[in-house]
């Protein structure tokens, strides 16, 4: 499919006209990322705003210790832009990272600036970042009221819930798992094991068992 054609059914492209997406895609900067490459890194002055196609990207924010924080994960359809793209100079303050194969569209402040001028998509970007503000209000609320057991068993939850059956394999390390629920290492290991002395989940080494569902959903909302 061409890439016009993909804008066209795209609810940000959809005030444009036919002849503006045909400029978007004439100036559109394909950009195909192999797993932990770096779409932009936190502190860069990066100007642009891109639209995944394929795969994922992470927003990973790296605090003064070193440890990294998955912020949010951005999936086909997504859109979103550095903060140099509005205010020139302020830097990134995550990095855009794929988690696997991606490929993104990417435009720079200079191109889509005229069309922002207009108001059509500038309503629509508006719109987004309404979006994006409500969604790190859960994040923030999250890590800031809810222990570290209920944000693993949040977690879990989630990917249980992506297979019919009861198992699910390792594929988050214990790294990943910290990074998604903004803690270390040695306590998501210790919350992971916890959970399975409990009889709530099942730790074997190359599979997770979800043994009780409730009580893992009770400790999930904090009860």
């Amino acid at each position: 499919m061409k890439l016009a054609d993909r804008f066209a059914s795209h609810p940000f492209f959809e005030p444009l006209s036919e002849q503006e997406r045909a400029f978007l895609a004439q100036h559109a900067l394909v950009r195909r990322l192999s797993r932990e490459e770096h779409l932009a890194t936190q502190g860069d002055c990066w100007p642009y705003l891109f639209l995944i196609l394929e795969g994922e990207i992470e927003a990973i924010k790296i605090s003064t210790e070193g440890r990294p924080l998955i912020v949010t994960t951005f999936v086909p359809g997504d859109i979103f832009w550095g903060p140099a793209f509005f205010e020139a100079d302020l830097p990134l303050p995550v990095s855009l990272e794929a988690n696997q194969p991606t490929m993104v569209v990417v435009w720079s402040r200079s191109t889509l600036e005229p069309l922002l001028a207009k108001g059509g998509i500038g309503w629509a970007l508006a719109r987004l970042m309404l979006r994006y503000m409500l969604r790190a209000n859960v994040l923030l609320e999250r890590l800031a009221f809810q222990p570290v057991t209920a944000r693993l068993a949040r977690l879990l939850l989630e990917h249980f819930q992506s297979t019919e059956g009861p198992a699910i394999p390792r594929i988050l390390t214990l790294d990943d798992m910290a990074a998604r629920i903004g803690t270390t290492r040695e306590v998501a290991c210790r919350t992971l094991y916890y959970l399975a002395d409990r009889k709530i989940i099942d730790v074997t080494r190359t599979e997770l068992v979800l043994i009780d569902r409730e009580s893992l959903m009770q400790l999930a909302e904090g009860t």
